[in-house]
């Protein structure tokens, strides 16, 4: 018989957590899995159930005493009756609620403990959590090095790398927009026309490295490139004021004609395949590299830091677009470089969400 397997997290909402959690839920249905979902509530809570998953809906990403007290004997009770063979945690404070309820059942008929780290956590006895699987899956190779250099207690063995991947069908190579969708941007964003349009997909952060970005679109500008830059992300209610600030730098180096602030996108794959280059880059190394990696399977270069998973995401695919960490000299050497000799991405079946569901799955089968 299939193990029934309870995923666990915050919520369901947006991002990549979320989105894996929903595709291993519905790949888990297909195969004839008995899949469970616990969280609060979110965006995407109608889709899994609408693939066939179960829901239950609990606070566990809420940080409180009260709810920790009140939600381990409930996830001791639902592990228990719902007789889950697998229990795969996704975040810290869920991975810590799911442990403990976990704990305290009987050693002997208990259900495999999985935990994800899907990214570079402060090294504390919280994020430990996050090592305490029977087996562990690592989201990159960097993050797989992340946990062996800080946590040296770690058995290496029971790690799993595990690259987060995208579907082929969402993300076509070569892929053009609707011709409706074409002219209304056309319209809209008439100062982009016979532009030489460079990205930069991403929320409103300082780390991901929007001050880089509009120091290297002055700098390109200024040496005689005929550039605009696309900054696509949105701003949450406490970066407002970072906003700000970036709009005030290019207000003050009279830019402003240079930048196109597009907020918050659900057509990032139409916006990424009218750019002539994406950038990513972020100060800090991501875990894994999802934006850069969505460019390249549309076949759009990419020029990214050479720092955590960008870094293998490019190594695979297109490490002519590696740069110099934290160098902006070296990002605009490669923007010059593709500027006047645009070069082809290949495309390559590497980083799939075929792949990435395979191997999860091989890991829930792994304790048959």
């Amino acid at each position: 018989m299939k193990p029934t397997v309870l995923q666990i997290l915050p919520e369901l909402d947006c991002g990549g957590v979320e989105r894996g959690t929903v595709d291993i839920a519905a790949e888990l249905v297909r195969r004839g899995h008995r899949s469970m979902v616990v969280s609060g509530s979110g965006r995407l809570v109608s889709q899994l159930v609408s693939d066939g998953s179960e829901h239950i809906n609990l606070p566990v990403g809420k940080k409180s005493i009260f709810s920790a007290a009140t939600l381990i004997p409930k996830l001791h009770k639902l592990f228990k009756a719902q007789s889950i063979d697998i229990i795969h945690a996704r975040s810290r404070l869920p991975a810590w609620l799911a442990y403990l309820a976990w704990k305290k059942l009987d050693q002997n008929n208990r259900p495999a403990f999985i935990t994800t780290v899907h990214g570079p956590y402060s090294v504390n006895r919280y994020s430990k959590i996050m090592t305490s699987g029977e087996r562990i899956i690592a989201v990159s190779e960097y993050i797989k090095d992340y946990i062996v250099a800080n946590y040296p207690d770690v058995d290496e063995k029971k790690i799993e790398v595990v690259h987060r991947g995208i579907s082929k069908n969402d993300y076509p190579y070569k892929y053009t927009p609707p011709e409706e969708w074409l002219n209304n941007w056309k319209t809209q964003y008439s100062e982009l026309n016979d532009k030489f349009i460079i990205t930069l997909p991403g929320r409103i952060t300082r780390w991901k490295g929007h001050n880089d970005f509009i120091e290297i679109i002055n700098k390109a500008i200024n040496s005689g490139l005929n550039v605009h830059g696309l900054i696509a992300g949105g701003a949450d209610p406490e970066k407002q004021k970072y906003l700000q600030e970036l709009k005030s730098i290019i207000a003050k180096n009279n830019m402003t004609d240079n930048f196109t602030f597009l907020g918050h996108r659900d057509d990032m794959k139409n916006v990424m395949s009218i750019s002539n280059i994406v950038l990513s880059l972020a100060k800090i190394p991501e875990a894994f590299g999802r934006t850069a990696l969505e460019a390249l399977f549309l076949g759009v270069p990419v020029i990214a830091y050479d720092h955590g998973g960008a870094a293998e995401v490019l190594a695979s695919i297109f490490p002519e677009g590696k740069a110099k960490p934290l160098s902006i000299d070296s990002v605009l050497a490669l923007i010059n470089q593709f500027y006047q000799t645009m070069p082809n991405v290949p495309d390559k079946p590497c980083f799939t969400l075929d792949e990435m569901l395979d191997k999860t799955i091989s890991v829930y089968n792994s304790f048959n």
